[in-house]
């Protein structure tokens, strides 16, 4: 189950994957723009979510982690809403994993900057939906569950294990921390390999001192 949230429509998608063969369950959104209370949309949002999960029955569920933008409000009501939304998943116990705007993007396009039709379109013709949904959000959803299809079914990511971790960007710690620890550990275990630089010693010059 993928779940893109939002303030005022947080769209879901559910993927049956069967061998090879990906289906889509459902797509749709939880509509939310009428509702002035913020803490009554959190109270919803959980109950609709928890609903959902009761219904369908998903082994996973995969979020979209929030953008970092300039308007410093909206990113902490998104972030509340993934929260709640994540914990209606765990509350079932679930397994969540969180997955970054671009990384959901580039899954699906190639590009991480691809806008919302363009991944609305694709997702419709890989799972041959012929009436796609009137508003994006459900298709945002639904990329959000084919991208952690993608990931979880790549043989590299199997490889790594417990290398893979639930956090912010999904799939993988982030590189410069991972890359630090990796080349750490390798000086550690192959010293002879480290390149150190020599210091440099001053050259003498014959120039006479002038008076």
């Amino acid at each position: 189950m993928g779940i893109d949230p939002g303030t005022n429509y947080m769209g879901y998608g559910v993927l049956e994957v069967c061998g090879r063969e990906v289906r889509s369950v459902v797509l749709g959104d939880i509509d939310l723009h009428r509702m002035n209370d913020p803490y009554e949309k959190l109270r919803y949002i959980f109950e609709r979510v928890g609903a959902l999960v009761d219904e369908y029955r998903p082994r996973e569920v995969a979020l979209e982690s929030p953008f970092f933008g300039e308007n410093v409000q909206s990113m902490l009501k998104l972030g509340r809403a993934q929260g709640v939304a994540m914990a209606a998943a765990l509350s079932r116990g679930l397994q969540v994993f969180e997955y970054a705007p671009t990384r959901i993007k580039q899954c699906i396009t190639g590009r991480g900057s691809a806008p919302k039709e363009q991944v609305a379109a694709l997702v419709s013709s890989m799972l041959t939906i012929e009436r796609p949904p009137r508003r994006l959000d459900a298709t945002d959803g639904m990329a959000v569950a084919l991208c952690h299809h993608f990931m979880s079914s790549n043989p590299l990511n199997g490889a790594l294990g417990e290398d893979r971790f639930k956090g912010l960007g999904g799939g993988r710690k982030a590189a410069s921390a991972k890359g630090s620890s990796s080349w750490e550990r390798f000086l550690k275990d192959n010293p002879q390999r480290e390149i150190r630089q020599t210091p440099r010693t001053p050259q003498k010059t014959n120039h006479k001192p002038t008076k």
